[in-house]
This record gives C-alpha cells, structure tokens and sequence, in this order.
C-alpha cells in the first residue's frame, strides 16, 4: 500500500520523504491556506521534492474552469494529478483530462455509487473521506470495503486513495482491506512511527552500554 502524505507543510514533506516513506502528496486549498505565502510557489517546490504522484486541486466549480485549471497546474510537472470534485462537472472534467492524458484524483467521495461513477469516468484515483463519515455515525471502513469489492467484480484500474484518515488504526485497516493508498496529516504518521516498548527498549540498551561503559573506564 502506497503512503501520501496530506500537507502542504514543505518541512513536513521533507522530513518524511527523507525518510524514505513517501509515495506521494495530496494538497487541497485548505491545506495551501494553513500554510499561508503563495500557494504557487509552494506546489512548485512540492513538485520538486517529491517525485512521486502530487495531487493538486482545482477550485473551479464549473467544466471549463475545472480544464483551465487542470491544463495549468500539470504544468508543475507530468507526476501532478489533478484533484476534481466528485460532482457531474467534476465528472465530466475527468474524462475529458483522462482523454488529454491527464491523470484525475476525484475527490470528496463519501458513497460506494460516488466512487462508482468515478471509475466509470476515467479516474486514476477516488478519494472516499473515512473520517467524515465516522464524525457523523457511519463506520468509514465499511465504504473501502464496499468500493474494494466492485471495482474487484468490474476489474476497475482506479485506485482507492483512503482520505480523512484521523489516526494510525484506519491505515491498518486500509492495509488489510486492500486499500491501494492511503493520505496521511503528518501527525499521524508521526504516530505510527512510535511505540512506547521501542522507547523503553531503547532507553535499556543505552543505559546497559552507559553501564559497560564506566565499568571498563574504572579499570
């Protein structure tokens, strides 16, 4: 399973690709506002460290505005996918970029019939929001499941990209349902990186090397 990181955090982003864990980035103008400055330059350098696939959203609501828009910000470079609404315009710019050779990531799917239809429309990735749905009494997991399962039946190329993921425990889940990917806030991939036992062991072998250390000093 393929790890993006969900951020616009350039630091963030470094970090974590530094260490080798990065398959991806997926931004949204919220993300772009959280970091303030100029959202241009910062998709730009995303783009530049990060080699794998970059989501990048458009926020035109309507078809021409969605094309525009998605022709411009390929130009960051051929590994952008552009992120559009899961809406009929959003749908209809996502076969006509698919056709241009432009990859989509549809976002904002919160139903099995959503993601449906996004694969019938030429997506390369659909984005159901887990969290959401678990903020409002749904089980988010369940609709990975139910979306895993028809585009298995179909034999769907669209990859499910799990989005809205709050904590360390939807990325296990995403992995044993067969999620492709899975976007990630930095926070929770710091969570997942420790262990209280791996901090205990690590403190003990410090202090048994400390301890052999001053044994072999004194003598």
């Amino acid at each position: 399973m393929k790890i993006f990181l969900d951020t616009a955090n350039l630091d963030e982003i470094k970090k974590y690709n530094d260490m080798g864990l990065l398959d991806g980035i997926t931004t949204n103008p919220s993300l772009l506002a959280k970091e303030g400055g100029d959202p241009h330059q910062a998709m730009k350098e995303i783009t530049k460290i990060i080699k794998g696939d970059v989501s990048l959203e458009v926020v035109s609501t309507d078809y021409d505005g969605m094309i525009e828009e998605g022709k411009k910000l390929r130009e960051y470079g051929d590994h952008v996918v552009v992120k559009c609404p899961m809406t009929g315009e959003g749908l209809r710019a996502c076969k006509s970029l698919t056709e241009q050779g432009i990859p989509v990531n549809v976002t904002l799917v919160f139903s099995s019939n959503q993601a449906l239809l996004a694969a019938k429309a030429g997506a390369k990735y659909v984005s159901p929001f887990i969290g959401r749905l678990d903020d409002i009494g749904h089980t988010g997991m369940d609709l990975i499941k139910e979306i895993k399962q028809i585009f298995l039946n179909y034999d769907f190329k669209t990859q499910i990209l799990v989005a809205s993921v709050r904590h360390p425990q939807h990325v296990i889940d995403a992995a044993k349902t067969g999620a492709d990917v899975v976007t990630l806030p930095p926070a929770v991939l710091g969570k997942m990186l420790g262990h209280a036992l791996t901090d205990k062991g690590l403190k003990a072998f410090l202090a048994d090397w400390e301890k052999l250390q001053s044994q072999n000093s004194s003598k």
